[in-house]
């Protein structure tokens, strides 16, 4: 995904563009507002401040949906003003973050601002169910589809029964199959943004869909990082029991 970073002060600026690189984010970084508006308009979605040396964000917000390539934008200001908030969401940003702020916290805006802009393919189709394909040219073994409306999984037209967090869990890793998703990634997307519990009830979870769904999916662990979700029919290489060591 191509990022626009609109953003003055370097040190945030390159703290920012740090974190979303490591996470797999292509970011082009700009410091005025001129600057975004002769920007390459092929980016997926615009990180903007407010705080801009020649222009109001506000004023660059506008001009970027006046030019009606409907590309999303997240606000990112110092300004704690709730009219700027407000003023940002009424002329066309999609979202409003405060600084200070953490990396995690912008990149899981990004992910719900995207999930809510970008049709699923379902919805493309004009289907009602999104399908991962565990088959291929070379390969032969059962196929899961995840019925996205109903919250049903079925595997070789079979129903698999799920708990609505396993569901959720195997929901989130089919949107992106062979991305690799950290375990605070999934913890906000799954559970809470604000889950102080164990994250072992992550483990617990990606076992049972294992077991449920063996043969279907491969769940590899990526030790001290989080987990990839692969549908070539390859085994994970991680501990007994399908738990990550």
């Amino acid at each position: 995904m191509r990022v626009l970073l609109v953003e003055d002060d370097e040190p945030v600026a390159q703290s920012l563009r740090r974190g979303l690189v490591r996470y797999g984010f292509e970011v082009e970084w700009v410091a005025t507002g001129r600057a975004a508006l002769a920007a390459d308009p092929t980016y997926d979605l615009v990180l903007l401040d407010l705080g801009l040396p020649d222009t109001d964000g506000l004023d660059v917000c506008r001009a970027l949906q006046d030019r009606g390539e409907a590309v999303p934008v997240i606000v990112i200001s110092a300004r704690s003003d709730e009219t700027d908030r407000v003023v940002g969401l009424e002329i066309g940003a999609d979202d409003y973050v405060s600084k200070p702020f953490g990396v995690r916290e912008v990149i899981a805006r990004i992910r719900a601002v995207m999930r809510r802009v970008q049709p699923r393919p379902a919805q493309q189709s004009g289907g009602q169910s999104t399908s991962v394909e565990t088959g291929g040219p070379d390969r032969y073994g059962p196929r899961l589809a995840v019925d996205r409306k109903a919250a049903r999984v079925h595997v070789d037209g079979t129903e698999v029964t799920l708990t609505p967090k396993e569901y959720q869990l195997l929901a989130f890793l089919t949107e992106e199959p062979g991305a690799l998703m950290s375990r605070e990634q999934i913890m906000e997307a799954v559970w809470d943004a604000n889950w102080f519990g164990p994250t072992k009830t992550l483990d617990v979870h990606v076992a049972a869909l294992r077991r449920k769904l063996a043969g279907a999916i491969s769940i590899e662990a990526v030790r001290g990082v989080g987990f990839r979700l692969l549908v070539d029919g390859s085994e994970p290489g991680d501990g007994p029991d399908g738990i990550a060591p």
